[in-house]
């Protein structure tokens, strides 16, 4: 393994079992259920693989309050089985929709030497978009796969639309020297 592969960690956001339940209209719903279990799988994978490769996994798990759909303990809480969570995997708590708001995220990645992040989860345009933005502006390089988040409808939006939109939106965003490169996931390299 090559010293950048290493300084590689997988960052997963808030792939838990009701992140989207209920947030679209009842005929829309299947469609956003059945794109979720792709990008679960997706990820599933690049966590796989990631672990197969000795780099870190760090799942983020959004904290509801009671009554929301991720109240803590719920089933809706609880991580998709297609990510979940294996002895070495960290896991990182949060409220908010940045993952390193109030959270020990960004010291945990600094401790393991981490200067590039794959970025995937939940929900494109509020915790991926602002998590990736805001990992880059700390001095992370990103790989977002174009395949790797989704979202439900918003408005007269799309979740199609929102994720393409994220996607051209993201790529190349810089902060310095630092960026995010939008690619597929069956290119992301360990």
């Amino acid at each position: 393994m090559d010293q950048q592969a290493m300084t590689t960690a997988l960052l997963i956001i808030d792939m838990q079992q009701a992140i989207l339940a209920g947030l679209a209209d009842l005929d829309r719903q299947p469609d956003i259920d059945a794109k979720f279990s792709e990008v679960a799988g997706r990820l599933g994978e690049l966590k796989r693989k990631a672990e197969a490769a000795g780099l870190p996994v760090v799942l983020v798990q959004h904290d509801g309050d009671a009554g929301h759909r991720l109240e803590v303990g719920t089933a809706g809480w609880h991580f998709r089985s297609e990510v979940e969570p294996s002895p070495d995997t960290a896991i990182v708590h949060k409220r908010s929709c940045d993952a390193f708001h109030d959270t020990d995220l960004g010291e945990r990645l600094e401790a393991l030497g981490i200067d590039q992040l794959v970025i995937g989860g939940c929900v494109t345009q509020f915790c991926v978009d602002t998590t990736t933005r805001r990992a880059v502006s700390m001095g992370f390089d990103v790989t977002l796969p174009e395949d790797g988040h989704t979202t439900a409808d918003l408005g007269p939006l799309t979740a199609e639309q929102i994720i393409d939109h994220h996607n051209r939106l993201l790529s190349g965003f810089d902060a310095g020297s630092k960026a995010v490169r939008v690619v597929p996931s069956s290119a992301v390299r360990w």
